[in-house]
């Protein structure tokens, strides 16, 4: 694509067009755009757009379209082509901070978040002059020019937050210090001292708070991993000044907003942020500022309103008072009764209190109320930091906090038995209270695993819990309700069980409930209740004890997810996952009819998928329903089909890339469980699945391999007699997976299928082109994991057409080449081959060529003969050899780049282990000595000599045992 007006022109028509709210429009856009992407100068073509067009709309859309593509296609992945040329990789990087840094902040902010992505994957090494030129710009005195440089630099640090130590991390940090920290500082104090100048000017304070802000951040980034000597040296600067800012007031930045937290609080939390770090990590260093600063935090915690605007101030202020509380050192700080007392009563009480904002979240913000509540994303909620804070003074001071909060707790429950319809709030800050009091280690498996012992978990469930869960009205007082339906969640671990069965049908009802958030945390607890594990590692709950609500708890699920707001209810798909996984066969009665309800709900979803825990659950539900209805009778796979094929015909067509992989895994647990023949529905769907287009996408590639894998076991025959013409096709896909490190072994699962199923004759003509490409990739890029794949593979063919046909296809490519195989690959490799159906295989193999390939005997292979058996022998009796070289790093499926649809694997569309060689081979040790006798008898006196010549002492002995066990001898 040049660089000329037509082409911006008409790029800025399709941009134009992906805005548009009408899919038949919007669609074929994105797709030109998406064809186009791989063109040299397209990037830059959108960069000149989004600097030179008038409309500021499409300069919009072209920043966010170009952060959209470096995200996608900047990283450089092994095996695959390079999606950004070389040119307009350097164009990019020479021209972007300079643009970035001239535009309009809508458009700065995603340029900036572009270099940190860009940055991620080439700085320091591809571009060192990054730092220096976003340094100089410093000194240009323009703040939003400053700002620019100061956002991206907290973008581009803030990974180092949560990395692994290692030597190459150290470095770049060690380089970013050396070049920013001083230029940091400096503009710190500059920045403090205009604060002062322009004391009075509020536009200019807005900008230099801003500034102020992000410097804090970036102080929190680059202190995190340890305490540079930088900073260390210029602590007091650093200190003095965070302190300064903590205790000022300057009325002009205060806003009216309640909701919105102001430039003055965002700076304040990130002081509190930066303090706990320095308190938490680098308490020797820090201890002459730390008294200051408890004062100072102490303060602001008394003096600060009720508002939502505060929250995150309040919070993080409340968990630098936790972090410090629970370190040995500073206990003396609160051992005080009356600290103690003051702190409960002036800090935790108040910020443990139901408030009106929470009250509009839980009605009007389900999803958000649930996501800080249930997922603890509520890091910077009040609540949560009182929370902390309670657990961290329970560290030394467990009897007087409890002692006091008792006291709390009972003049609360006290209030609202005087009067629930006004009081209810009290009583939910008793019940959060005593959660957090009871509560000293949890987990998501488990709930609470660690409690206090002071507080009696069971009589509080009995008399104050139990109450709510059995009101007849399910939406009265809906928070009390969710408190009480969460209390039986986390306490799941220390409720004795016939509470736990007491609750479930009373959950089952609260599933009916108008709130979403209760009905959800109904749905959520009896999910959590169903993974329990008993005794004896069997479920805690057993379907008999569900035999009576059975019934019940299908009903409301499904009618759960009709209610308002709750259509894709991720909570609730999961517990009726879970209530398929728990019930197994008590649920075929009722398939029939939810099957409907599951595939009408799958056919909406398809149409625009938005959640992807919700759908996981809802493929994994119709997988369960599958499976356990087709164990009890397997010809129901047809009406299964029936119900499904419609909607997965739509979702084919209209290339719903997030479902594509699930599709195959469903179809795949389908045809494997018809017996050996293929139906004609799915013989007419096997063209498609050759599409070169399937394979271009990571997350299709492991389900589209067990697809077809399911076709050859089912069909081999009748693929190679009505489909002859795609068997090409089929080794093509083989092909492109045997180049790529990160699929090549989906690549070998594909061809074992193909040499297991496939006629012989069908493929003879492709067998030599086969072994031509694995040498060719063994030749440019050998690592283990390929090489343990070749060795099963090679054993499976020599198992399938026998060893003289293993070795004559071997020297049939190049003289000789069977020895080399031999000592270069499988005597020095076998031992790596890991699984207990490869090393069968393996072992099989191995056999074969020692006893039935007669060149083994008599030619210049006949040296390698003692070797291999040792090599056998080994295989059996030593440890899998489970090193890996130290050059070798394999990239994760998980890490390819961009926003792909990774390969989410369904748990219930699982797939059985196959085995190859079967029943025929019962073991192989035994086979071995049973094929050396025979080999033996046919050439009387060459095996026993062979073996007392060079074989070793040790596995002659155990050589002697496998004859023993097959009660043979060798002549």
């Amino acid at each position: 694509m040049e660089l000329n007006d037509a082409n911006l022109q008409s790029l800025t028509e399709f941009l134009r067009k992906t805005l548009d709210p009408d899919p038949a429009v919007r669609r074929p856009a994105e797709k030109f755009l998406e064809s186009v992407e791989g063109n040299q100068n397209y990037p830059l073509l959108l960069l000149t757009m989004l600097e030179k067009s008038q409309d500021q709309v499409i300069r919009v859309c072209a920043a966010v379209t170009f952060k959209n593509y470096i995200k996608r296609n900047w990283r450089i992945v092994e095996d695959e082509p390079n999606k950004v040329s070389d040119a307009d990789r350097t164009a990019i990087k020479a021209n972007i901070v300079n643009l970035m840094l001239s535009s309009p902040e809508q458009i700065q902010k995603q340029l900036s978040d572009a270099i940190s992505i860009i940055g991620r994957e080439d700085f320091p090494q591809k571009w060192p002059d990054l730092l220096t030129e976003m340094v100089n710009h410093f000194r240009s005195g323009d703040f939003h020019i400053i700002n620019g440089v100061l956002r991206t630099a907290h973008s581009l640090f803030k990974r180092y937050r949560h990395e692994f130590k290692s030597n190459e991390l150290w470095t770049e940090i060690k380089l970013v210090l050396d070049t920013f920290a001083l230029p940091l500082t400096e503009l710190f104090k500059a920045t403090i001292e205009l604060c002062q100048t322009h004391a009075t000017d509020v536009n200019a304070l807005k900008v230099l708070f801003s500034s102020l802000t992000l410097i804090s951040k970036l102080f929190y980034s680059l202190n995190f991993q340890d305490l540079p000597e930088f900073f260390e040296d210029n602590m007091e600067t650093w200190m003095t000044n965070f302190h300064g800012l903590l205790t000022l007031d300057n009325k002009l930045l205060q806003t009216n907003d309640e909701e919105e937290a102001g430039l003055l609080e965002l700076l304040k939390s990130q002081i509190c942020d930066n303090a706990a770090l320095y308190a938490q990590k680098y308490d020797e260093e820090f201890q002459p500022y730390l008294p200051r600063f408890v004062t100072a935090i102490w303060n602001l915690l008394v003096s600060t309103g009720q508002e939502v605007k505060y929250d995150l101030l309040v919070s993080n202020a409340i968990q630098f008072l936790a972090s410090v509380c629970e370190r040995p050192h500073y206990k003396h700080l609160f051992e005080d009764q009356n600290t103690l007392t003051s702190i409960c009563e002036k800090v935790i009480v108040p910020n443990m209190e139901f408030r009106s904002a929470d009250e509009e979240a839980f009605e009007d913000n389900s999803e958000e109320y649930i996501r800080r509540d249930l997922e603890g994303s509520d890091i910077d909620t009040r609540r949560r930091a009182a929370c902390d804070l309670v657990r961290g003074l329970c560290k030394f001071f467990e009897g007087p906090v409890t002692a006091i909060f008792s006291g709390y707790v009972n003049s609360m429950l006290g209030e609202y038995a005087k009067s629930p319809g006004q009081n209810w709030k009290h009583k939910d800050a008793a019940i959060y209270l005593v959660t957090s009091l009871a509560s000293k280690a949890q987990t998501q498996k488990h709930g609470i695993t660690q409690a206090n012992e002071l507080v009696d978990l069971n009589e509080f469930f009995v008399n104050h819990i139990l109450s709510d869960l059995k009101s007849p009205n399910v939406n009265e007082f809906p928070v009390l309700k969710a408190d009480a339906i969460k209390y039986v969640m986390i306490f799941r671990s220390q409720l004795p069980k016939e509470q736990l069965l007491q609750a479930v049908p009373l959950l089952i009802s609260h599933l009916q409930a108008e709130s979403t958030v209760e009905h959800t945390y109904a749905a959520h607890a009896l999910e959590r209740l169903f993974t329990m594990r008993g005794p004896n590692n069997s479920t805690l709950i057993t379907p008999a004890e569900m035999a009576p609500f059975t019934e019940q708890l299908l009903n409301n699920l499904f009618k759960a997810l009709a209610l308002p707001g709750s259509e894709e209810n991720e909570y609730i798909m999961k517990a009726i996952m879970r209530s398929f996984s728990l019930l197994q066969n008590a649920i075929v009665p009722y398939i029939p009819t939810l099957i409907g309800q599951l595939t009408h709900k799958l056919l909406l979803v398809s149409k625009n998928p938005s959640k992807p825990h919700f759908n996981h659950y809802l493929f994994e539900s119709l997988c369960l329903s599958v499976r356990i209805t087709c164990k009890a009778n397997s010809t129901t796979v047809s009406s299964f089909e029936e119900a499904l094929f419609p909607v997965f015909t739509e979702i084919l067509q209209n290339d719903v890339q997030e479902f594509l992989p699930y599709v195959f895994q469903v179809m795949s647990l389908l045809l494997e469980i018809h017996s050996n023949s293929i139906p004609s529905s799915y013989m007419a769907l096997f063209p498609h699945l050759l599409q070169p287009v399937l394979w271009e996408r990571t997350g299709n590639i492991p389900p589209l391999v067990r697809l077809l894998q399911a076709y050859l076991e089912k069909g081999g025959a009748s693929i190679a007699s009505s489909a002859a013409d795609k068997i090409p096709g089929l080794l093509g896909v083989f092909q492109k997976l045997i180049a790529s490190k990160a699929n090549d072994h989906q690549g070998f699962y594909l061809i074992n299928s193909i040499i297991e199923h496939m006629p012989a004759e069908s493929i003879t003509q492709y067998r030599k082109q086969i072994y031509i490409l694995l040498f060719q990739r063994l030749q440019g890029s050998k690592t283990t994991k390929f090489i343990k794949s070749f060795l099963v593979f090679i054993n499976l063919y020599c198992v399938k057409y026998g060893a003289i046909a293993l070795q004559e296809m071997f020297d049939s490519i190049q003289p000789k080449m069977f020895g080399m195989v031999l000592e270069k690959i499988i005597i020095p490799e076998v031992q790596k081959v890991s699984g207990p159906v490869e090393k069968k295989i393996c072992a099989v193999g191995i056999t074969k060529i020692l006893t039935e390939c007669p060149s083994m005997m008599d030619t210049e292979y006949t040296k390698l003969w003692t070797p291999l058996l040792q090599a056998l022998i080994g295989f059996f009796e030593l440890p899998e050899d489970d090193s890996i070289p130290d050059d070798e790093h394999f990239i994760d499926i998980e890490d390819t780049p961009g926003y792909q649809t990774a390969f989410s694997q369904l748990a219930f569309a699982g797939k059985k282990e196959h085995d190859p060689i079967g029943d025929a081979v019962g073991n192989p040790k035994i086979l071995l000595a049973q094929s050396l006798h025979k080999l033996s008898t046919a050439c009387p006196g060459r095996v026993p000599s062979m073996l007392s010549t060079s074989l070793n002492a040790d596995a002659l002995q155990f050589l002697q045992g496998y004859l023993q066990a097959a009660t043979v001898q060798l002549v």
